[in-house]
């Protein structure tokens, strides 16, 4: 028995060596193979071909990280607050949020989730439907007679009552671009109409699509009625945003190039258009009283109608122009003021990491 173990523990043993051989001569292989495959010689570095196409992979490898909405290469900064913060305190309106566009915090809030009324400044979300939409904004559109009876303010018309430059025309053909002007700048209720019902049909066509896109922003406590913001003259608590929501709907055109155009366009003070035919000619002028005052301004949509009040949104960047935050005022009478302090509160407190 003692025999028989001493052989099998031989047997055993004498395997060993024969294992360890094998498996150095593998490592060996791969070594070889791997050296084969990355190793590059010193004249091959000298060549200026191996150069050039050095230099190309790290161009293409650069702008591949310069892209700064890239989802997998572009860096998240957070805001964070300072230890020696200072309150901030608005009286005036009666919801409110700072928003960080990049990253969605949430810098300060007031009612922000509230559902109430934001005039005009659905208009913003009816501009990003449209660019969803529309492939070539140089598309031509017809002016249909019925938006030539709607309320509020129209092209060439500030007021229901006061008219200052030519009103679009019946049978007018004008293009896209110039609609969204209309829109964003003027906030004019007939264009914004006539957007939606070129694309959809109808203004309650239009709506739909705007609470579908709401919904794929998870923005929960919006339902829109009309393209341009207006109430319906019957159940008109049907239609409603929140100053949260409106928030994400500006971070979401921050962040994607082709919504660079409406944020042109809000920083545009003045601006004409004409017809298709140039037979007429549209003055606009930007609702937006910040422009040309407040230097690190983005852009800025305004609202109101007696429901909603006095309402605006706004976004603006740091000295460093790395950082952007959103501010929203609903039913604020001193609107224009209270978004800069609010926006210059967030940078004074905050630091981003």
């Amino acid at each position: 028995m003692m025999k028989k173990m001493l052989q099998n523990n031989r047997a055993i043993f004498a395997t060993y060596p024969i294992a360890v051989f094998v498996f150095f001569a593998l490592l060996l292989g791969v070594s070889v193979y791997m050296n084969s495959v990355y190793d590059v010689s010193h004249d091959e570095i000298q060549d200026p071909t191996y150069i050039a196409n050095s230099l190309q992979k790290d161009e293409k490898v650069r702008a591949i990280v310069a892209k700064r909405n890239d989802p997998i290469t572009r860096v998240i900064y957070q805001p964070v607050k300072k230890n020696d913060a200072q309150e901030l305190v608005l009286a005036n309106a009666h919801s409110a949020i700072i928003l960080d566009a990049e990253s969605g915090t949430i810098m300060w809030d007031k009612n922000s989730t509230e559902r109430r009324a934001i005039a005009s400044m659905t208009k913003l979300v009816t501009a990003m439907v449209v660019i969803d939409q529309v492939r070539n904004l140089d598309e031509i559109v017809t002016i249909p007679e019925s938006v030539m009876s709607i309320e509020g303010t129209k092209v060439g018309c500030p007021t229901s009552v006061i008219c200052n430059s030519p009103r679009l025309q019946v049978g007018e053909k004008v293009r896209i671009r110039d609609l969204l002007q209309a829109t964003l700048m003027y906030s004019a209720n007939d264009a914004a109409t006539i957007l939606g019902i070129h694309i959809s049909g109808s203004e309650e066509n239009f709506a739909s699509l705007m609470n579908v896109r709401m919904k794929e922003l998870g923005a929960a406590n919006s339902h829109f009625c009309r393209p341009s913001g207006l109430e319906l003259d019957v159940n008109e608590e049907s239609c409603y945003s929140s100053a949260y929501d409106i928030a994400r709907v500006v971070a979401h055109l921050l962040q994607h190039d082709k919504y660079n155009v409406l944020w042109d366009i809000m920083r545009t003070n003045e601006a004409t258009f004409t017809s298709v035919d140039g037979d007429i000619t549209h003055e606009l002028k930007n609702t937006d009283r910040l422009i040309g005052d407040m230097p690190n301004l983005i852009g800025a949509k305004t609202g109101f109608t007696p429901r909603a009040g006095y309402c605006l949104v706004l976004a603006a960047t740091d000295q460093t122009k790395k950082h952007e935050v959103i501010t929203v005022v609903l039913d604020d009478i001193h609107r224009f003021d209270d978004v800069q302090v609010m926006s210059q509160w967030a940078f004074d407190n905050y630091t981003w990491r």
